[in-house]
């Protein structure tokens, strides 16, 4: 009765884990691949300024989805920490610590985001100027995400290490999760070495599908009853 009871309770914090991960990929996909683009042009701060300045609501829309995804991604960390901290507690240290350095790399960039929609819309009378602090803030904006790929690899090694011993979530996630970390580490270096190659955005793939996985099974299996 008592073994079943915390089943139970873990399968619920399995869930509402899956479900701020979930969050967390849709505020990612919606801020990062949709409302990106549409007002921060690469190698182009003018156009940048300009989109800033007459898609003002939308700028504001792509920051509170940034807000979203440090939000969503440290409760993610905190939910995970929560999961496995009974049975894999150093490893489910090490996942928590690291997710959280996740959401303070996109922290970074948020920042940011605030400070060039206030600096498009300040009364700085000097248009060269706007455009040299907005060219600083779009490259830190992009080095955080794009440095940031360390520790979004990085928190992948323990999650799927935690899924292959324990058994409790199909082994063959684990695998994927821990082969997408070790592309987002090749592909984040790789990227920062200076090296032209073309096939450097398919590395963190395995990432994507196991991530995505790894969601779906939370929402929709929970978690399974441990063998021991």
């Amino acid at each position: 009765m008592i073994a079943n009871t915390e089943q139970k309770n873990l399968i619920k914090t399995a869930r509402i884990t899956g479900l701020w991960y979930l969050m967390m990929a849709i505020t990612g996909i919606l801020g990062f691949m949709v409302f990106h683009s549409q007002i921060f042009v690469s190698g182009n701060p003018e156009q940048t300024l300009t989109n800033l300045v007459e898609l003002e609501s939308t700028a504001r829309i792509r920051l509170l989805l940034e807000f979203g995804i440090v939000i969503s991604q440290a409760l993610t960390a905190v939910w995970f920490f929560k999961l496995f901290k009974d049975n894999y507690e150093w490893e489910a240290w090490t996942l928590g610590i690291w997710g959280m350095v996740n959401a303070l790399a996109i922290m970074i960039s948020a920042i940011s985001i605030a400070s060039v929609i206030g600096i498009a819309n300040s009364e700085i009378s000097a248009m060269e100027d706007k455009v040299l602090l907005i060219q600083v803030f779009q490259n830190i904006i992009s080095n955080a995400w794009g440095i940031g790929g360390l520790f979004f690899g990085l928190w992948l090694f323990p999650m799927g290490y935690i899924v292959i011993k324990s058994k409790r979530l199909p082994v063959w996630l684990g695998r994927i999760i821990i082969l997408g970390g070790i592309g987002y580490l090749i592909s984040t270096v790789i990227h920062y070495a200076g090296i032209d190659f073309s096939f450097n955005r398919f590395l963190t793939l395995p990432a994507t599908i196991g991530e995505f996985w790894m969601i779906g099974y939370l929402l929709i299996f929970g978690i399974r009853p441990s063998n021991e």
